[in-house]
């Protein structure tokens, strides 16, 4: 293996709470790469942008500040379901939980709702019947992704799931021309699944509701600057199967720095630690890798470190997170 890139999406810990994480990090690894690397190349985005940052890093697309939208991906992902789009504009559209909270909704992270195929399926055909009824076309990828074809929706500004998720949703609905017919098929969707036996269960065992559906990465065709990045459960899992021609997606932390679960984050990065970072350490000493591209990021930035074998012969440099974690 010559080069590896790997994307860390919250890898970047809140500023606020930086020292006491910092206090509880048991890294060695982690801390000899960003002390060899030095100072990181950082991109940024809006505070208000309707993807998080690593979202644009993965598609390529960081927007202008007077143009942010979700990054125009729909027709990339159903082609990784092994969907063949029709010409036209299509949606990614997510079943989903919001829920009420004193005085506005709030939408709940889509990954704690372990919606099954067995309850995607019926509540797909409910929606769509009602997608069909104006005119529009739906397919389905998995249980939490289906895909909306609304040609005369284009440019209708949208947010990504992650980017609104835990925030009052009203800034990141969709906005433009088209924002009222999408509205009508949301509200339609929403009352034909709030009675169903589906939520009933749901319901009953205690778990959210699927109460309504989320619409984000508009696009009229494929993008080839989108990164085809893999998923890897572990370093010498993807040494052993992969060339380093593809960017590494590790997404450990994402559910954890969502919700604001810190112990969980905390648990997390020492996964990252075990799996990645110290074998990491040890790729570049015996020169396995020869280059290697550590991209962390936080909801609004991407930080980019840069190392070879050549950078672990700083020996006067002590391992030390403070390049990370000065950033925020």
């Amino acid at each position: 293996m010559n080069h590896l890139e790997l994307i860390i999406p919250f890898g970047i810990p809140p500023a606020s709470l930086a020292k006491d994480l910092l206090k509880e990090m048991h890294t060695p690894g982690l801390a000899r790469l960003i002390a060899c690397a030095g100072n990181a190349r950082t991109q940024t985005i809006d505070d208000f942008s309707r993807a998080l940052s690593h979202e644009y890093w993965l598609a390529g697309q960081f927007p202008p500040a007077d143009k942010a939208n979700s990054p125009a991906i729909a027709w990339n992902r159903m082609q990784a379901y092994g969907l063949a789009p029709e010409a036209g504009n299509w949606y990614v559209l997510q079943p989903v939980h919001i829920h009420i909270a004193r005085d506005h909704l709030v939408l709940t992270d889509q990954r704690q709702l372990n919606i099954s195929e067995t309850e995607s399926r019926p509540l797909f055909e409910m929606a769509k019947a009602s997608c069909e009824e104006m005119g529009l076309q739906i397919l389905f990828g998995d249980a939490q992704t289906w895909f909306l074809r609304a040609d005369e929706w284009a440019g209708l500004q949208t947010a990504t799931v992650d980017a609104a998720c835990g925030h009052n949703i009203d800034i990141w609905m969709p906005k433009g021309e088209f924002e009222r017919p999408w509205r009508k098929l949301q509200n339609e969707i929403q009352m034909q699944w709030f009675t169903h036996d589906i939520n009933a269960e749901r319901e009953m065992r205690g778990a959210k509701v699927i109460n309504s559906v989320w619409i984000s990465g508009g696009a009229q065709n494929l993008y080839p600057a989108l990164k085809q990045v893999s998923t890897a459960n572990d370093y010498a899992q993807h040494i052993s199967q992969s060339q380093g021609q593809v960017p590494v997606l590790l997404d450990n932390l994402c559910e954890a720095a969502i919700n604001n679960d810190w112990a969980l984050w905390l648990d997390n990065m020492l996964k990252l630690e075990k799996n990645w970072f110290s074998p990491l350490v040890a790729g570049l000493r015996n020169k396995q890798i020869t280059s290697l591209k550590l991209n962390f990021s936080d909801a609004h930035k991407v930080a980019s470190f840069d190392l070879t074998p050549w950078s672990l012969r700083k020996f006067w440099v002590k391992p030390s997170l403070h390049h990370l974690f000065s950033i925020s």
